[in-house]
């Protein structure tokens, strides 16, 4: 058993005690409950539910359509910044350039290495998305085929899907492939207002790193994120503060009940500026940003460790900077064990100083050697 002393966030709120873990899981939270000010004001070390990510590319140098052990770079890096479960996000491409990194993916989805996140599932980011709004996707874009998604899921476990309504075809396949276990986001979509409420009618859950390579909103144009911000309970944000400006952020902070960070990382996060790879593409890190050639944004360089901490800077508590970092991405994957602390849970565990400076980090009860962060 391992006791880690400080104050723990539970669903409750912060306790000033003690967390104990055994075999991976959370024996009890001992302690006195108290206010977040109170634990602000007194706490040297604040223990919250590891980093929840559903959407990573890359990082320490390692992309995931490289196949090979290139998502175990990946995991290694991203738990070291306090991730402890996240989606391997795949990219446009030919299909057998996805089938390659899926049959890489699946082993790592069944079994957790040592020192490393968990890999939950995968996040199919395409092929299935708009032509005309690929960000930094390649140019592989095309409609959706219920037989394709599961002929890859037998490869490696899919959590999440990225489609675009308005694709012939796209916008009926909806309610059949949530019928079948997938989560559907709406991204890389040019389509209407319009178009993003049917598919939220047909059981799409939510919308891909919001505001990003969709159709933005107008006032008499709405567009995908009008319809996000209208209706969605549910989206991803990447709040890197260059992505998406600080006053966008609070905007959706105040229309999305449970919108929820992601990094939308490439293999450039966790290294230095230089050039690396983004699927089929060569991508150049410098100035803080991930960019192509022609300037287009490609993922980002972040970190969830960094993301609670800008949201902590943008004026969040504590509190709901860790469920924006954690639990949303957890409930909204139908994770209950992950993403909060309680008796029970995993014992993935963040624990940060008085400044949000990670200082240990626990995955499924395995502590982590931070010293390559």
């Amino acid at each position: 058993m391992q006791r880690i002393e400080g104050h723990v966030l539970t669903p409750q709120g912060f306790v000033h005690g003690a967390l104990e873990h055994e075999g991976g899981r959370v024996l009890r939270i001992e302690g006195t409950p108290v206010g977040e000010a109170q634990a602000r004001a007194e706490a040297r070390a604040f223990v919250l539910p590891g980093f929840v990510d559903t959407h990573v590319h890359g990082g320490g140098g390692a992309d995931t359509m490289e196949a090979g052990d290139a998502i175990a770079q990946i995991t290694r890096m991203h738990v070291r910044h306090g991730t402890t479960a996240l989606l391997a996000t795949t990219m446009t491409a030919p299909l057998v350039e996805i089938e390659t990194a899926m049959r890489a993916l699946g082993p790592a989805c069944a079994q957790r290495a040592p020192q490393s996140a968990r890999v939950l599932g995968v996040h199919l980011e395409g092929p299935y998305i708009s032509p005309d709004r690929l960000g930094a996707q390649p140019d592989f874009a095309k409609p959706a085929s219920i037989d394709e998604v599961l002929a890859l899921h037998a490869l490696a476990p899919i959590r999440l899907i990225t489609l675009a309504p308005e694709l012939d075809g796209n916008l009926e396949l909806i309610a059949p492939l949530r019928a079948a276990g997938f989560r559907i986001q709406i991204g890389h979509s040019g389509g209407s207002y319009e178009d993003g409420v049917a598919a939220l009618e047909r059981g799409a859950g939510g919308f891909t790193h919001l505001f990003n390579a969709m159709s933005g909103m107008h006032h008499r144009l709405p567009g995908m994120v009008g319809a996000a911000l209208a209706h969605a309970q549910y989206a991803e944000i990447i709040p890197d503060l260059l992505h998406v400006h600080p006053g966008a952020i609070k905007a959706a902070l105040r229309a999305v009940p449970c919108l929820f960070c992601v990094t939308d990382s490439t293999a450039a996060a966790g290294m230095p500026d230089g050039d690396y790879r983004l699927g089929r593409h060569i991508v150049t890190k410098c100035l803080g940003g991930v960019r192509l050639a022609d300037g287009t944004l490609a993922g980002s360089t972040l970190t969830l460790d960094q993301a609670l901490y800008n949201l902590v800077g943008l004026g969040l508590s504590l509190t709901e900077a860790s469920m924006r970092t954690s639990t949303h991405a957890a409930d909204y994957l139908g994770v209950t064990d992950r993403g909060r602390l309680a008796a029970g849970t995993y014992a993935d565990i963040a624990v940060l100083d008085r400044d949000l400076q990670l200082i240990r980090v626990f995955a499924e009860g395995e502590e982590i050697d931070l010293a390559h962060a």
